[in-house]
């Protein structure tokens, strides 16, 4: 077999020998047909949907040419890629991970470098409209092969008409298969081992739709999988073994929508004037002489204008005949002589019924609100409660292609802290699981709901604050009630920092805990410790102790304030 290009992680995680399933390892890629051959076929459809990847891949690019399905399309890659000018799109999220601060600083780090790298910022609306539109995405990752612990040093997009993924079962001798330390019941279940690896064609020719998986392919480039990164978009034809794009539903819809307006068009065209028709006595005059009568009579009075498009002129021609011209009808004698009727135009020119259901309809197999169809609504800032179904379909819907869309993240990082030495490939699969992708949200009743909630939880807090220290921690507070994550803690934390630096806000030592009024120059918060001519009970030396008055149970009040507060930071 030719040497892939690239390189591979290899899995050092021990397998026992002992497990075997005669089901092979399951996928969601689309690639379910893998055969020994080499060679990977492609699903050839008699009734000329699409006949490979490759014009299926076409067909959807043509679509997002469309005004209507552009429109929509740009709706959801609005919502989902938000552009801000201080704000980065994405933001990695470790919160749920049990790992060091050092590591999780070290993985915040990589993490934006890649996105450097990506130009993720600048590009992050082409990358993710390009990623829906096609239903897959492929970059290239480039490293220094001679020292790759550097990482990775670029990624290179790849077309994907030029690039297919292929699944193959290994070539295994039968000599050594029969040697395997198996028995023949474990023999008989034992699912051969698949090979997988990218096929890179610089200049594809499909002139009949079908690509062969080999590496014998003229210019064809076997590359590891490792190399590269490779984002679906979740949608398979089970039937067909196909990666779809989530265009794929609206193709109908879409060739609907152009054929009623097409036929809309040449409707009115052909409708809109109102023609007159001739009828023309033609007498006894045989069939010869009597149409030879009719043309000299349409001749004599037929003066047809034409509107030269080119030119923007109207110019008389008399060559031509069109549906659109009036009628010349010659009747025999004994009918009603000479006569000339009008016949009536379109009435119903107006009607754009049938039109407006199939842009509906194309929005909802886009799974774009059909409120979204109306340029001249307005929208109505109401309450979270007012907001339509279709509004909260619609952002489930976006979070959905957001998850979907990270995993491109997910491996590059996955392949840069592998290469650097941050993570083994063991400990990777088991944080994997809790990395997380903050996306900038700017849904509609974004603002509206992000005050109610802000609202709520002030409320909550003030009522849980008489039992932190006591019941819960301050800390506990911050994350389960306040919903405020790892890094936004340091961050406001250095902030509230900063700000008492600068006297924007007053130090808390120098503050009364029970009043909340600054405390005198030179007195301090524990008052009765450490105080020159005072004892250890807070009483001056020598004084008759008395009994406890409402000033002595504030002082003990304060003391047990401070002590829960140290403890509290503690």
């Amino acid at each position: 077999m030719a040497k892939l290009f690239g390189f591979s992680i290899e899995d050092t995680s021990p397998k026992s020998p002992s497990v075997v399933s005669p089901v092979p390892q399951t996928n969601e890629d689309g690639v379910d047909n893998y055969i020994a051959s080499g060679f990977y076929g492609q699903y050839i459809d008699i009734e000329g949907v699409y006949r490979s990847e490759h014009d299926l891949i076409k067909r959807y690019r043509e679509m997002a040419i469309n005004p209507e399905c552009d429109g929509a399309i740009e709706d959801i890659v609005n919502e989902a890629i938000v552009s801000d000018l201080y704000d980065s799109p994405v933001e990695i999220e470790l919160s749920n991970l049990n790992a060091s601060d050092k590591l999780k600083k070290k993985i915040r780090e990589e993490f934006k470098y890649l996105k450097e790298i990506l130009d993720f910022d600048k590009k992050s609306h082409e990358i993710f409209r390009n990623w829906y539109v096609d239903g897959r995405l492929y970059y290239l990752k480039v490293i220094d092969v001679k020292n790759p612990q550097d990482g990775i040093q670029e990624l290179r997009f790849i077309d994907p008409m030029k690039m297919r993924f292929i699944r193959q079962e290994k070539k295994v001798n039968k000599r050594d298969y029969l040697n395997l330390n198996k028995s023949a019941e474990e023999q008989k279940f034992f699912a051969p081992e698949i090979e997988e690896y990218f096929l890179y064609t610089p200049t594809p020719n499909y002139p009949t739709g079908m690509i062969s998986g080999g590496a014998s392919q003229k210019g064809a480039v076997k590359i590891a999988k490792d190399s590269i990164t490779y984002v679906t978009s979740g949608l398979v034809d089970r039937n067909k073994g196909t990666v779809l794009s989530y265009l794929h539903k609206a193709i109908k819809a879409l060739n609907q929508l152009r054929m009623i307006e097409d036929s809309l068009v040449i409707y009115r065209l052909s409708r809109a004037p109102e023609r007159r028709i001739f009828y023309i006595d033609v007498g006894n005059l045989p069939k010869v002489k009597a149409e030879q009568y009719l043309k000299e009579v349409m001749s004599r009075y037929r003066n047809k204008l034409v509107y030269d498009a080119n030119t923007g002129e109207i110019r008389d021609d008399r060559k031509f005949m069109s549906m659109l011209e009036d009628f010349w009808l010659p009747r025999r004698e004994g009918g009603r002589g000479t006569e000339i009727t009008t016949l009536p135009g379109g009435q119903n020119l107006g009607e754009l019924t049938d039109v407006e259901y199939f842009q509906k309809k194309l929005y909802r197999a886009l799974n774009v609100p059909e409120s979204r169809i109306a340029s001249d609504g307005g929208f109505n800032l109401g309450r979270s409660s007012e907001i339509l179904r279709d509004e909260l379909k619609f952002a489930k819907f976006v979070g959905r292609l957001r998850k979907r869309f990270a995993n491109m993240f997910n491996d590059m990082l996955r392949t840069q802290l592998i290469l650097k030495n941050i993570v083994s490939p063991e400990d990777w699969e088991i944080m994997s699981d809790h990395i997380q992708y903050d996306f900038l949200y700017d849904n509609q009743f974004a603002e509206l709901k992000e005050s109610e909630l802000i609202n709520n939880r002030l409320a909550t807090l003030a009522t849980i604050e008489p039992y932190i220290g006591k019941y819960y921690s301050t800390e506990y507070v911050r994350k389960k009630v306040l919903h405020q994550t790892d890094s936004e803690i340091i961050e406001i934390d250095e902030q509230i920092e900063d700000e008492i630096q600068k006297g924007i806000l007053p130090d808390p030592s120098q503050v009364d805990p029970i009043t909340g009024e600054p405390l005198p120059q030179g007195s301090e918060q524990t008052t009765g410790y450490g105080m020159e001519g005072m004892g250890q009970d807070g009483m001056s030396m020598g004084e008759v102790p008395q009994e406890p008055n409402l000033d002595q149970q504030s002082v003990d009040m304060q003391k047990q304030l401070t002590k829960d507060a140290k403890k509290a930071e503690i």
